[in-house]
């Protein structure tokens, strides 16, 4: 783990914080920042920009989301899924998905490993 992803973990240890507010947007990007990464799986904080996205791609983990701010659009195995703040999805392990931001969107992913 690097030093800065165990600041960010040691900053979060008992205590309580805006996930939100532990990753910045970026202009015309895609940032993540690794909260944690365990045998057991990875939570990565995301802040996508306008318009931005991932590719189709697939995971061989079941994934969990949980979306903190904006709204973003998934499409899993061809079907498109608009989400919004408050609002968490579960992406099955080993289906292609996407991912793509309506405006500025940012969205917590905890990665199961099994």
């Amino acid at each position: 783990m690097s030093e800065k992803q165990n600041t960010l973990l040691q900053s979060c240890l008992g205590s309580a914080k805006d996930a939100g507010g532990l990753v910045d947007y970026a202009a015309d990007s895609v940032v993540s920042k690794t909260v944690l990464d365990k045998q057991a799986g990875t939570v990565t904080l995301f802040a996508f920009d306008k318009g931005q996205g991932l590719s189709e791609h697939t995971s061989p983990y079941d994934a969990i989301v949980q979306v903190i701010d904006g709204e973003g659009v998934f499409v899993i195995d061809g079907r498109q899924i608009k989400t919004s703040s408050g609002q968490i999805l579960i992406m099955p392990a080993n289906v292609p998905h996407t991912v793509k931001a309506v405006g500025r969107f940012k969205m917590l992913l905890i990665m199961i490993r099994t």
